[in-house]
């Protein structure tokens, strides 16, 4: 087993192309840590790099307590297993899961043992004398799983494993690789842009997006207390509900979220009303999950939002509801684009600070509004991030649906569930962990 720490480690690519920005990250012994975040994040370059397949920037990488930038690959008892399989075509299973152990002159016999109790376990093992051009997609995974396991590394390096095959595939193969991998107890890092992969295979999920990681921790700590209204948007099986209110403290009264047309007040009973207070005057942004809403009868007390129906969706085990409620919704805002790595690496080779928080800054400007408009509402002006969608609210009617198209609509707000973010993205209320 070994430990990975990656010690503000970055990567640019000839050009300025700045892959990976100033990454610090630990995945313990044993651990099944995935690395989750939409394509083109930066995860993979991640992957690489602890690999040894690509060369590290700046910054630091320790395997299991040593240094590692300048190992070899093949010093670093690392396995990879890539998203196409890579398999050797010309050799059989039984040869390719043998590959690595016939390259390191181990006794044949025990060689011929391990394959075999690796097929059995693996459900691969009435192959082992076939190519893989006649097995499914599926099965060449499980071959490319073997060889990476069969000598026993000290971490196990997975890009995206799954991503080419179907979804009961999918949901086979992740089942095995969580048992096999726990079997085993080898560090193993997952990437993948599968948050339902995430939630179930991980032990921690470190999320991340155009190179910087935004959040980490186990999937209920990310999951129910997100960091930034990224984090909160990515990790959603159902959209989540991103809304712009203006905050007021009515003669000190009580916190009232004012979204125009609606209003929801917060006790200063709230344990984040104090937090909330800090930006009296200004807008911020509101997250909540289409499960935080309850559909109510008209004239039933406390907070709520009231709208039309716009549309149902039957997904199978629920329907979700579209509520048109009049209120624009915003997308999350998004950190400053790494496209260009401008001084980001300096003549010591060790990080120096880019232009996000000039692209913050700018960002808090244009969306606030502050400097230029009056102390009323304000939708959030497009600015990159925080662009205007629809003004429907999702929202989860459970197994059978209570509206029709067209109907009007009502429903209670939780005020438990809201997630409340700066304009720029970043939690108010501090993660509860």
């Amino acid at each position: 087993m070994s430990t990975v720490v990656l010690d503000n480690v970055t990567k640019v690519y000839p050009g300025g192309h700045l892959a990976v920005d100033r990454m610090s990250l630990r995945a313990e012994e044993g651990e099944l840590l995935v690395l989750l975040g939409p394509s083109g994040c930066g995860k993979s370059t991640l992957l690489r790099m602890i690999a040894g397949l690509e060369e590290i920037t700046a910054g630091d990488l320790f395997l299991d307590g040593k240094i590692a930038n300048d190992l070899a690959p093949r010093d670093r008892d690392v396995a990879m297993v890539f998203q196409n399989g890579a398999l050797y075509p010309h050799r059989t299973v039984r040869g390719n899961i043998s590959f690595p152990l016939e390259i390191a002159k181990a006794d044949p016999a025990m060689v011929r043992e391990r394959v075999i109790e690796l097929s059995r376990a693996l459900h691969i093992d009435e192959t082992l004398d076939r190519r893989p051009g006649t097995l499914s997609g599926g099965q060449r995974q499980r071959v490319a799983m073997g060889r990476a396991i069969v000598r026993q590394p000290s971490l196990f390096l997975m890009d995206e494993p799954l991503s080419n095959l179907d979804a009961g595939m999918r949901t086979e193969l992740r089942m095995e690789i969580s048992s096999l991998v726990r079997a085993l107890g080898v560090t193993t890092i997952y990437v993948t842009h599968d948050q339902v992969e995430a939630l179930t295979l991980a032990d921690r999920i470190a999320i991340m997006n155009r190179g910087i990681l935004q959040d980490v921790g186990t999937p209920g700590q990310i999951y129910n207390d997100p960091a930034t209204a990224f984090v909160a948007a990515f990790l959603s099986s159902q959209q989540i509900n991103l809304l712009s209110p203006m905050v007021r403290t009515p003669q000190n009264q009580y916190i009232m979220l004012d979204f125009g047309i609606h209003q929801i007040t917060m006790p200063w009973t709230d344990p984040r009303a104090y937090a909330v207070s800090q930006h009296t005057g200004s807008q911020i942004i509101v997250g909540i999950r289409p499960d935080g809403l309850t559909p109510i009868p008209d004239g039933a007390d406390g907070p709520h939002f009231s709208g039309r129906v716009r549309t149902l969706e039957y997904h199978g085990h629920e329907w979700l509801a579209y509520l048109e409620v009049g209120i624009p919704a915003v997308a999350a805002p998004e950190p400053g684009p790494p496209a260009q790595a401008n001084g980001h690496a300096n003549g010591n080779g060790h990080a120096a600070t880019g232009t996000t928080s000039k692209v913050r800054s700018m960002m808090r400007r244009l969306m606030s509004g502050a400097e230029e408009q009056p102390p009323e509402y304000q939708a959030p002006a497009s600015a990159g991030s925080g662009t205007h969608r629809r003004s429907d609210l999702v929202v989860r009617l459970g197994s059978r649906p209570v509206w029709r198209a067209g109907e009007h609509g009502r429903v209670a707000v939780d005020l438990s569930r809201l997630m409340l973010f700066t304009i720029e993205g970043d939690r108010i209320d501090p993660p509860r962990r």
